[in-house]
């Protein structure tokens, strides 16, 4: 009888390097969601007049922009090697790519907060003078520049962990990461502005968050079907698996709290608002279940980043989906290529 194979390597040594990312690229990823998806819904709120949500979401996303880009700085040790990332526009780099769709964001974003920031003060605070009518010229064009780089600044983190040679990134990348990403943000985005916001101007990110919420459980479990048990392991144990369904129970408890409020909205709203007790309930619930579910968001992109990270320790991560993949490639009459040979 053969015992058991124990995959093992060289001097007991990872077959793949972790990368050294930490608690500042996991923020990066949640506060790129989040500004993401604000913009979207403050883009909304624009053409909607809903003064109150547009502002919210307007000053969530430069915030979440300024702290996850210096998130991002922190974990490259030093902010010049962030500008000389945009040296190169490189289409086959997510890294490339990520920088120069974050800038770009980030300009959008800044001009629409400075023009929030100079209409709460009464246009006072800043020494605009004559330019004052063009920068507020430049609100709209602003407003859908944002709203472009937007989907791409939640999506290309998903695309950029794909990239690497860490087994569960790289097979979740394969297998719609992405797809995650973005329902997440928009989950986080809603979630934010549903606790910033009144309940009567918060109806899109009601409706925002919960389409995130849908598309966040889809998309993870789709992608968990089409991944090797090996690559899904480290989502499923330790440290990372107890932050991924903390996640997933947040998601559903603030997804639940939600379409309540969502419901309580619109049918208070007929009774021309309901009682204060009401309103009251109302209100606390929103905050409470968006509250939820940016926290939901934030434990997703946490756990994610972690998981990959755990991958990288154990080689049987790293070996087993190999030889499914080999043996697949076989299977299917695929026997005279470098993978299938060796040589």
């Amino acid at each position: 009888m053969v015992e058991d194979v124990e995959f093992t390597s060289y001097y007991g040594r990872p077959i793949v390097k972790a990368p050294p990312w930490g608690d500042e690229i996991s923020l990066y990823l949640f506060l790129g969601g989040l500004a993401g998806g604000s913009s979207l819904l403050g883009l909304g709120a624009q053409f909607s007049d809903r003064p109150g949500l547009r502002i919210a979401t307007r000053f969530t996303a430069i915030t979440a922009t300024g702290i996850g880009g210096a998130a991002l700085v922190a974990d490259l040790g030093r902010p010049e090697r962030f500008l000389n990332m945009m040296r190169v526009f490189k289409v086959s780099s997510p890294m490339s790519m990520g920088t120069w769709i974050l800038s770009g964001f980030g300009v959008g974003s800044g001009i629409l907060a400075a023009i929030e920031v100079d209409r709460l003060t009464g246009e006072k605070l800043l020494p605009l003078g004559p330019l004052r009518a063009v920068l507020h010229a430049f609100e709209t064009p602003a407003a859908l520049e944002s709203a472009l780089f937007a989907t791409p600044l939640a999506a290309y983190t998903g695309a950029l962990l794909g990239d690497t040679a860490v087994p569960t990134w790289n097979a979740a990348g394969r297998n719609g990461l992405s797809y995650v990403f973005v329902s997440s943000a928009a989950v986080a985005a809603g979630g934010a502005a549903m606790a910033l916001v009144s309940v009567r101007e918060a109806g899109p990110a009601r409706l925002f968050a919960l389409g995130g919420a849908a598309g966040e459980m889809i998309a993870m479990d789709q992608m968990k079907k089409r991944m090797h048990p090996a690559e899904v392991d480290p989502m499923e144990e330790g440290e990372p698996g107890h932050k991924l369904h903390r996640a997933e129970k947040l998601l559903i408890a603030g997804a639940i709290g939600t379409a309540v409020a969502e419901v309580g909205a619109r049918v208070f709203a007929k009774k021309l608002g309901g009682g204060w007790k009401t309103r009251t309930a109302l209100r606390a619930l929103s905050v409470v279940s968006g509250a939820a579910l940016a926290a939901a968001s934030a434990y997703t992109r946490f756990g994610v980043l972690e998981a990959g990270i755990e991958s990288t320790k154990d080689p049987r991560h790293v070996v087993e989906p190999q030889h499914a993949r080999l043996a697949e490639r076989r299977a299917r009459g695929i026997v005279d290529d470098s993978i299938t040979t060796g040589v």
